[in-house]
């Protein structure tokens, strides 16, 4: 597959286009940023890390029967993926109170969660990702009530593959984020998932494994990533 032009650039991947119009290049770059790109760093091997475990998720959600644009690796940075129509609404689910569910409820961090929360938001970093309800998003055209519905059920299946794992590997799935676009008429999940876009703490010790590191200013970053991977054995090598 031949890699053409620059299709797109955010915050830490790159989009490529390719000779087949139904797929793209995702490379994902060593770039580390929060709080809506107010905070950016370059972090050695995150590029790699990242996309290697994107991978080896897509895959394991893949063969539980869940639809991601994820086709297949091409280097240690870059994947090969359907080119969806992305819709502009995060779905998150939270299993475990912490970051903004912390700061807008005044709950304390750590509280479990049964059941599981969902929530939805707006993707716009001029607006700060703004949580949304699902009238917001029929009524703006963003998504229509099938799609919502069936990223919902899609979400939450994603929370009964991955939940186990982490824990099987030591680890507490606390919450994620997902993005969702329309393929072949169909709903499928894109983007990455990655410790960039979840949080994933040690079970016994609650060590914070996940961007949170970054943000916090705690260090260790790719270290942390690494270990995630190590523990679910991911192929970084």
């Amino acid at each position: 597959m031949e890699k053409r032009d620059e299709l797109y650039r955010g915050k830490a991947k790159t989009v490529f286009t390719t000779d087949n119009p139904d797929y793209l290049i995702l490379e994902f770059r060593d770039d580390t940023s929060a709080f809506d790109g107010e905070k950016v760093e370059q972090l050695a091997r995150k590029g790699m890390v990242n996309n290697k475990f994107n991978h080896f998720i897509m895959e394991q959600l893949s063969a539980a029967g869940i639809p991601t644009q994820m086709e297949r690796l091409l280097s240690n940075t870059e994947c090969v993926v359907k080119k969806l129509d992305m819709i502009p609404v995060e779905c998150v689910v939270r299993n475990i109170a912490a970051g903004s569910l912390v700061r807008r409820l005044g709950v304390a961090e750590g509280l479990e969660l049964n059941p599981p929360t969902f929530e939805l938001f707006l993707k716009n970093d001029a607006l700060h990702d703004p949580m949304v309800n699902e009238s917001h998003a029929i009524a703006f055209g963003w998504a229509s009530q099938a799609q919502l519905t069936e990223m919902k059920r899609l979400t939450f299946a994603v929370n009964d593959v991955l939940k186990p794992l982490f824990e099987n590997a030591g680890m507490l799935l606390v919450d994620y984020k997902l993005e969702f676009g329309v393929f072949d008429g169909g709903i499928v999940l894109g983007d990455e998932f990655s410790p960039d876009g979840c949080r994933l703490w040690d079970k016994d010790t609650r060590t914070k494994l996940d961007k949170d590191r970054f943000r916090q200013g705690l260090g260790g970053v790719v270290e942390a990533y690494e270990e995630v991977a190590k523990r679910l054995g991911v192929p970084l090598s």
